[in-house]
Formats: structure tokens, sequence, C-alpha cells
């Protein structure tokens, strides 16, 4: 499906004012205790339910369009144009009182993320992107990513548990993560998927690997780092998908280096 440029601003303009609306109520939430288990060691807070409730609402009612959220659900991701949203990326840092959290926001066409929101509320930092666009920070718009060497690169990388199985067990992660090191400048667990491709996307880390498969968390990132001129894959290095089973966002020249790394770790099957 194909939306027209101003269509896209104003639709971008519309969610920038309904997560502003939602940053006093995030902000007020910090150190929100559990309110709902998840699978494994993952949890939600209240505060994760309400703001959802609340811009699934606000976005449906302005927009006409419907949201997808991490808690609740909601439109197919199939629909034409469907809204992403997670309320509350990095749950366990803002449980914990740290301001690594986030809320993200993107707008799917036909399974491609063209609009991508991710608000900082702690640090007071807000990301935008649409396609065929800069990416802003704050509104001001940020330089293309230039070509980088995985040398010179800050990288970041999703936590694990090194007993953990599943799709990318943990000793294959740890295995990524041990070639990482050998070959970047440093390595840096945020905790927050959202954050880290953000993040990539102003420049401030040459890449971000997330070993997680949920939409909700790379949506917003990927429209960030399509839009500033990075490349995302998943980690066999094919293009980054709806349904992809993994994310690697970078900055050309990096995301090669990147994915030599990975493959150097061979399949994950092989550490069950």
């Amino acid at each position: 499906m194909t939306v027209e440029p101003q269509q896209l601003r104003d639709l971008l303009a519309t969610a920038a004012g309904v997560l502003d609306s939602a940053s006093a109520q995030f902000v007020a939430g910090h150190r929100a205790d559990s309110a709902v288990e998840k699978k494994g060691n993952d949890f939600a807070t209240e505060v994760d339910l309400a703001i959802e409730r609340r811009v699934v609402a606000e976005l449906t009612r302005l927009t006409g369009i419907g949201v997808h959220g991490e808690e609740f659900g909601g439109e197919s991701l199939d629909a034409e144009l469907v809204w992403v949203l997670d309320p509350i990326d990095g749950t366990f840092n803002y449980a914990a009182g740290s301001p690594m959290a986030a809320m993200l926001l993107a707008l799917l066409a036909d399974g491609v993320p063209v609009l991508g929101l991710t608000w900082l509320p702690f640090v007071g930092q807000r990301y935008t992107a649409m396609t065929g666009e800069p990416v802003l920070c704050n509104g001001d718009a940020l330089p293309s990513l230039a070509p980088g060497a995985l040398s010179e690169s800050v990288v970041g990388i999703g936590t694990f548990n090194i007993d953990s199985r599943g799709r990318y067990p943990g000793r294959y992660r740890a295995e990524v993560l041990a070639n990482l090191s050998r070959k970047c400048s440093r390595v840096r667990m945020h905790g927050s998927t959202g954050i880290d491709m953000a993040f990539v996307a102003a420049g401030i880390l040459g890449a971000a690997i997330s070993f997680g498969h949920h939409i909700w968390d790379h949506a917003a990132g990927v429209a960030l780092v399509r839009a500033a001129g990075g490349v995302v894959t998943d980690l066999a290095g094919r293009p980054w998908t709806a349904s992809s089973p993994s994310a690697l966002a970078a900055a050309p020249g990096v995301h090669e280096e990147m994915l030599d790394i990975v493959r150097a770790a061979g399949v994950p099957e092989d550490y069950l």
C-alpha cells in the first residue's frame, strides 16, 4: 500500500503528540512493580498496560488505523496499515529505576515500517523517522550514517542467560559476544532493543544485535536505521521483515563485518 508523503507527515505528527501526552505517565510510573508475569523471566507493569490502553485508544480515534500492542495484541499485523506499539521497552530497567527505557511506535504499510518513533522520556530524547526523510532527534535532522569500521564501533547486544535454549541458545549468544569483543571497540548491554536501534540510527552505536523476534521491539528501530542510511537484516543476513527471527542493525560497512562475526559462531543448533 502506498501512503503519500504528506499523509505520512500528518500521521507522524499525530503519533508524536500521542506519545508526548503519555510521557508524563511514563515518567511518573518509574520503578513500577510487576503486574503480569509473562513467559520466562519476563513481566509487564501496570504502567505498561495503562499506557498501551491509552495510546491505542488515542491513535485509533485520531487516525482510524488499528494498533497491535505488545501487551494486548489488537489489529492484525497483516493489515494494510497498522500501528505497532511497545509501551515500555526495557521493562526490567524501568522497574529497577534505570532511565534506559523507551516507548516504541511504528506504522507498518503492508508489513514495512514507514514511520518510526522512539521516545526516551527520562533523557529527553525523541527520535522520529519516515520513509524518504532524515532521522530527527527532538526535531533536528541527524546526518546520514557514513560507512564505518567495526574496530572503531561501539556495539549494542541483547542480554541473555548462558543456560537459555530456544532459537538462539545462551551459549551461542556468548560465542557471538566473545567474537565481537575481539573485533569491536566496545560492547554495551543497554537492556532495550529499541534504544540500541535508535542509537545506531543516531551514530552513537555502530551496530546492534537483537536475538529476539518480537516485531514491537524492532519495527520502530528498523524505520529509524533505514532512514539514516543503515542496514537491517536478520542474523543470517536476510533483509529484515515483519516475520524475521532476529535483527542486526548497523552502519554501512560495519554491517558486513558484523555478519562475519555472527557467521564465525556457526549455527545456533550446534549449541543446543
